[in-house]
């Protein structure tokens, strides 16, 4: 059949019409979206290295101290005076007279993230800078220029002194360049965003950092949240520590990475495991017998799931508690966590 023919034909049957309009509609689409070249997806990913300091083998305040020693947020203190109470805040700390960092309980964490295109890098919480140093010389060397310290609170704000470069850090933080507002964002090279969340409890200056660099995302969680586990109350109320995990954070995409400030995964596993025999917390259970560091292997999303704090309206975390307010179960547990 020509195609004058064919037309004639369509144009008696208007049915056809119809078909024939439909069929070239679709042949059109096909060939416009088949000759359009796929977006990519970006999979860029920011280098991450985590340095450990005061490494040891023990868990997290699964020691006890002598009747002449108290144990407060990684160090034995002896006080004044010998009839002093247990310590409990930062004020009580700064009293003593000798302070001991502990090394057998627990170690804590520094982290060098490099933007991989510019080598514009950021050191977080480098509060043992002996430690630190030699890895940060090691990137320089290898063409990475530091560009900040941040600190996520000033408990463990330290300056690099073979480096001056700007403190980002909460507003107590000594010598702090800039403290930015929650939800302030900045960039680190040409792909790395960063935006601050406020999250105060541990201190009221806490800070924790989400970085994304295209699909990648980590938060830096400092002594606000850990593997299985959160920081101590020594500035502010369960409250706070309910509205920095479970609303700040938990907000986050559950694809986010963790990178606490410590690793203190077996001494909270072991507490978790006391409250709940849930499925993933013995999963978290099982990795953190076999693994000596957990940072950067559990998301947001998992920590919703085996982390007791990030499970307040659990019935069986409630029974353990034998409380059911939020904010009472925070209070409960932390209070537990502590005398364990």
């Amino acid at each position: 059949m020509t195609f004058l023919a064919a037309s004639r034909f369509i144009l008696r049957h208007p049915r056809n019409l119809v078909i024939a309009t439909v069929g070239i509609a679709a042949a059109l689409s096909w060939y416009i979206l088949a000759d359009q070249p796929e977006k990519p997806v970006i999979t860029r990913k920011m280098h991450i290295e985590s340095i450990p300091m005061w490494e040891g083998s023990g868990n997290n305040y699964a020691c006890k101290p002598s009747k002449d020693f108290f144990f407060l947020d990684g160090y034995f203190a002896q006080p004044r005076d010998s009839t002093a109470t247990r310590a409990t805040t930062v004020s009580d700390l700064i009293s003593f007279t000798c302070c001991t960092r502990v090394v057998v309980d627990f170690w804590s964490l520094s982290d060098l993230v490099t933007d991989e295109k510019t080598k514009n890098a950021v050191i977080i919480d480098p509060a043992n800078p002996s430690e630190v140093l030699p890895t940060i010389k090691k990137a320089v060397d290898g063409g990475v220029k530091l560009t900040n310290i941040i600190n996520t609170h000033h408990l463990i704000a330290e300056q690099l002194k073979s480096y001056g470069v700007p403190i980002i850090g909460g507003k107590d933080c000594t010598k702090v360049s800039k403290t930015p507002s929650h939800g302030e964002t900045f960039t680190i090279g040409d792909n790395i965003k960063v935006k601050a969340l406020h999250t105060p409890c541990h201190t009221q200056d806490s800070i924790c950092y989400l970085f994304e660099d295209g699909n990648d995302r980590a938060v830096f969680t400092g002594d606000t949240l850990f593997i299985g586990g959160c920081g101590r109350f020594f500035e502010g109320t369960a409250k706070e520590m309910d509205t920095a995990l479970n609303k700040t954070l938990a907000a986050l995409p559950d694809e986010t990475k963790v990178y606490p400030g410590h690793e203190y995964t077996k001494g909270n596993v072991k507490f978790a495991v006391a409250v709940s025999q849930s499925e993933p917390i013995k999963k978290l259970e099982s990795y953190a017998s076999s693994n000596k560091q957990t940072q950067g292997k559990f998301t947001i999303g998992d920590e919703k799931q085996h982390n007791v704090f990030m499970r307040l309206d659990d019935p069986v975390v409630q029974k353990y508690t034998g409380k059911t307010e939020r904010v009472d179960v925070m209070s409960a547990l932390r209070e537990a966590k502590n005398s364990m």
